[in-house]
This record gives structure tokens, sequence and C-alpha cells, in this order.
């Protein structure tokens, strides 16, 4: 419009608008390092590499534990090899090689760390995942997923949960019937003062039902039943997600723990726990010879 090109109109800005949100949207949502702490972290913990650098597809492979060799020479210093009675069997099958490391991004997991911290090793060295962090960021992009597809699954209990509640509560639990419903959960009056859990998301029938209604309904008591979900979705789910989310000092099995890197490289902004704290860490082998002044 200017003649000198200051100011350009668009014919329809809404649409220009909405097409930038989606391409920053979807940029935020592609797997990356985590974001830098708020206060300068020492040199050891750089950003982490990002997991579209270390392998562009995604491979779900069943986790195979390395295992111990040894020399045949220090064998023998301890305990002499008798030849061995010859012994007619079929032919074995072809030994599978073990999976790299290089295979997945963020590795495999070879420990627990306080019950709080995976470490796994990948092709740059070794992983330091915040479990409860990374499981909590997961619960989170599944029950968004699912109530933008419609609702949150929900399962019912066997045995409701009933707990005491306040006046304040049994109201919420009555104005917001509908929205519970929609995030998949059940919270009726049991009694004048007491609430009764019929059912929760599916994702989180293994949490503290009663913690969690109460947590839901204290977010809800702040708005109006109309338009909370618009208003306060993200507040919601972060809170259904951090009582889904595995906790500290709960022990994994090796397993168990290989499950978990392997949802988080499948996961979006599963670099970021729902609060903006990193969720994994990335030390390279040459930050680790550094410390113990290898090579000098």
């Amino acid at each position: 419009v200017h003649p000198t090109k200051i100011e350009v109109r668009f014919r329809d800005s809404r649409e220009v608008h909405q097409a930038v949100r989606r391409a920053v949207d979807a940029a935020l949502a592609a797997p990356r390092a985590a974001a830098a702490l708020a206060s300068p972290a020492p040199e050891l913990f750089k950003e982490n590499w990002p997991l579209a650098q270390v392998l562009p597809t995604q491979v779900a492979m069943q986790f195979i534990a390395p295992t111990t060799t040894h020399r045949v020479s220090d064998m023998e210093a301890l305990w002499p090899i008798q030849p061995a009675a010859t012994v007619h069997s079929p032919e074995p099958a072809p030994a599978q090689p073990l999976p790299a490391a290089a295979v997945w991004p963020l590795g495999r997991a070879i420990a627990q760390l306080q019950g709080i911290y995976i470490l796994a090793e990948n092709a740059q060295g070794l992983v330091i995942v915040d479990m409860h962090a990374a499981h909590e960021r997961i619960v989170y992009e599944r029950l968004k997923t699912q109530l933008v597809d419609a609702r949150i699954t929900s399962q019912p209990l066997l045995i409701p949960v009933t707990f005491a509640a306040t006046p304040q509560e049994v109201a919420t639990a009555e104005a917001h019937s509908e929205t519970l419903a929609t995030l998949g959960l059940e919270i009726t009056p049991f009694s004048p003062k007491t609430l009764a859990v019929r059912a929760v998301p599916t994702t989180l029938v293994q949490g503290d039902a009663t913690e969690l209604a109460r947590s839901v309904l204290a977010e809800l008591a702040q708005h109006e039943a109309s338009t909370v979900i618009q208003r306060a979705q993200n507040a919601l789910l972060g809170t259904m997600a951090c009582h889904g989310a595995v906790r500290a000092n709960r022990r994994l099995t090796v397993d168990e723990m290989n499950g978990l890197l392997r949802q988080m490289e499948t996961t979006e902004r599963s670099d970021q726990c729902n609060h903006g704290r990193p969720t994994w860490r990335q030390i390279s082998i040459k930050e680790l010879d550094a410390l113990f002044m290898r090579g000098r």
C-alpha cells in the first residue's frame, strides 16, 4: 500500500495470522533440544542433541540387554579348560546382532539413579532423564489428543472412591458435571458432605482418584462452567497429567525405563515438561573424558 513498502495490507489478515500460528505451533511440536535453563547451566550440561539429527525416522525395537564377554585367556588362568565331549546337535539359527545404541535417539537404559533419573547410553554418550517430568509430558499429550478428538476416554471404577468434601467442592461437582464427563471424570454427590469418584480417565487409572478429583475441582471452581474448557484447558490437563505421571522413588525395571524412552521419542514436545523444565540432558563422551582428564 505504502509507496516505500513500509506498510503492506492483506486482503484476509486473519488467514495470514492463522497460517503463521499453525507454522509456529508445528515447529514447537517437533522434537528438539530442551530449552536452556533460566540460570546459566554448568558447562557439563550443554543443550541436548536434537532427536531429529540423531535419527530421522523413529524405529520401535525390543530392548535386548547387552551380554558380558570374557577373553578365553582370562578363563584359562582360573580354570583349565577340558575338551568337551562331542555332541551332535542341529545347526543353531544365526544369531541376531544386538541393536546399537545409535538405533535409538535416547539410547537404551542402563540404570536408575535415586529413584528420580534414568541413565541411558546412546551414540553420543550419556543421557540423563527426569522420569517424572518426561512421563508427565507424555500423559499430557495423550489427554490433549483425546480431548481434541471428542472427550477423554474414561474407565468406570469397580468400587467408587468416596471422600469428605467441602460445600464448595460439592457445588463445583454438580455445576461442572458435563465438563467433568468431557475430562473423563465422573464425580457425583454421595451424601451432603461426601463425593464419589465413579470413573477416571483410562490413562490415569493407576493414580490417586481422590487427589485427582480434588485438584480438578479446585481448578474448575475458578472458572464458569460454559467456558472452562476453552479458557483453562492447559491448566486442567496439566493438573491431571501431574497426578498420572510416575512418581519419584518408584523403582522401574529396565523394560519400563526403555519403554519410557521410546515413548519420549514419539511424543511431541517431549523435551520439556508442562512447567517448562527440561526432561533430559545429553553428556557427550568428550565431556566425560574431560571430567577424568583423559587424553591429557
